[in-house]
């Protein structure tokens, strides 16, 4: 099925698929997204990671795999967990290289191992894992069915996948406020900040058309995920989802 946020792409690139798009788009802001994303989330992102992570602690899982891990950010949160490895997954080169630096200004090469890959066709086998993890990626999946398919394939039996994404909240005046904030404040500061303005223009857009709360949780039932539910954060700017196989 495709599904609104599917059709939406960072450029106007006719014959270049999504997914391509979406490298190029992270690999340009790359420099610059640690400095924005915290930026314009006032930090609240750590808190969001660190309420995820904890969710995954009585599962106590030996292999973590975070999804459009980025610059890594939920993957080095997640070595709170303890667990034997974890694997940083990204299309982008550039937010890899990044991911890198910070892995190893940690200390934590040994333990995380940041890997180039299609979201839509990871490279495990079947059980492969006990918890998955992505933060603000799977509205950039050209294909979400496809993708929510391929983490449930390499999830064992009772393993579980959190995913955060940003949401639009439902009650008055948040709503407004966030959606002006969408709209208007998010683009400016990308032109501002970012040599690629039109990254800050299509992460809003993706936002807004993404199917939040119970309709995204009929879409993971109906890709395999058997206990699904989901949690509005920080006055619903945000949504905490918790899919068990």
């Amino acid at each position: 099925m495709v599904h609104q946020h599917d059709t939406i792409t960072p450029y106007a690139q006719e014959g270049k698929a999504k997914k391509a798009q979406v490298a190029e788009m992270f690999d340009n802001i790359s420099h610059r997204y640690d400095f924005l994303n915290h930026f314009l989330s006032l930090g609240i992102d750590i808190t969001w990671r660190r309420k995820a992570i904890r969710m995954l602690r009585p599962l106590k899982p030996k292999v973590v795999v975070d999804i459009a891990t980025g610059t890594g950010d939920f993957a080095i949160e997640a070595a709170r967990l303890k667990p034997g490895r974890i694997i940083g997954l990204d299309i982008s080169e550039g937010m890899l290289a990044v991911g890198r630096q910070k892995v190893a200004r940690r200390k934590l090469s040994g333990l995380i191992e940041m890997v180039q890959a299609d979201s839509e066709a990871l490279p495990y086998p079947d059980n492969f894992c006990q918890a998955v993890t992505v933060g603000f990626g799977v509205r950039n999946f050209e294909d979400l069915d496809k993708g929510l398919r391929e983490i449930h394939r390499i999830l064992s039996p009772g393993g579980v996948c959190i995913i955060l994404e940003p949401a639009v909240p439902r009650r008055f005046p948040t709503r407004q406020l966030v959606l002006f904030y969408y709209k208007t404040l998010l683009p400016l500061f990308g032109r501002l900040f970012s040599k690629d303005p039109r990254a800050y223009s299509y992460l809003p857009e993706t936002i807004q058309a993404f199917p939040h709360g119970p309709q995204f949780l009929d879409i993971c039932q109906k890709t395999g995920f058997s206990q699904c539910k989901w949690k509005p954060l920080t006055l619903g700017i945000c949504a905490l989802y918790y899919l068990e196989k």
